[in-house]
């Protein structure tokens, strides 16, 4: 009983990312200009930005809301939500939960100003994005980033995962790998740079090696799938 009540109990640092996940989706529908940004990257389903938990990071008031539900400035600062001088890690960005088994393993945050644009904690990115709900489908469409993804769900291609950036870690490269006829529809970004190119091949030959029927969808130049 004891083993199965710690089984059922979150970590500490996981039920610290639920709260600030939570309080991140209260605070974007009290900003505008978040969910202009939404608009703007064609996500405009109410129930989907719920469904996939995203929220908007001010910055400037997260420590202070983490401080009265008895979170401590060194639990903050050890998770990567503040710095060392106490300024929020998110700022001006929208924020992605990643999930894994149910809990949030990590916090992706894309700009909305003019920051550097993609920011993750130190932590593990995790597995594959939702791979609960895609794992099931024998041809799945992985993707570079949350907003490709977000609109592909909207567009009803729920079969759609996403790996966070070109470079896959061994843990997702194995969930890609469980099911042996799984047909693997890589459509990265189409990068002025080549680097989303380059990765899509690299991939490509990464999954045929181990058996993993993959296909490089071929999108205009210059367009990810968000565009």
């Amino acid at each position: 009983m004891a083993l199965l009540q710690q089984e059922l109990t979150p970590a500490p640092a996981s039920r610290l990312l639920e709260e600030t996940a939570t309080f991140y989706q209260f605070q974007l529908h009290r900003h505008p200009e978040a969910i202009r940004y939404l608009e703007q990257r064609g996500l405009r389903d109410p129930a989907l930005i719920e469904e996939m938990g995203i929220g908007y990071a001010p910055g400037g008031n997260l420590r202070r809301h983490l401080a009265a539900l008895g979170y401590s400035f060194d639990q903050l600062l050890e998770s990567g939500l503040v710095s060392s001088q106490g300024r929020d890690a998110f700022c001006r960005r929208v924020i992605f939960p990643c999930r894994q088994r149910g809990q949030i393993v990590n916090l992706y945050g894309r700009s909305i100003g003019a920051a550097f644009p993609h920011r993750l904690l130190p932590r593990s990115k995790g597995g594959l994005f939702a791979w609960e709900l895609v794992s099931s489908f024998s041809t799945v469409i992985l993707v570079e980033g949350l907003f490709d993804l977000a609109v592909l769900w909207q567009a009803g291609f729920r079969n759609t995962t996403c790996a966070i950036g070109t470079q896959l870690t061994p843990a997702q490269l194995s969930q890609l790998a469980e099911e042996p006829r799984r047909s693997v529809y890589i459509a990265f970004d189409q990068d002025d740079n080549q680097a989303g190119q380059q990765g899509s091949h690299q991939l490509a030959l990464r999954l045929q090696s181990i058996g993993i029927r993959a296909h490089i969808v071929q999108l205009p130049h210059g367009h990810d799938p968000n565009s």
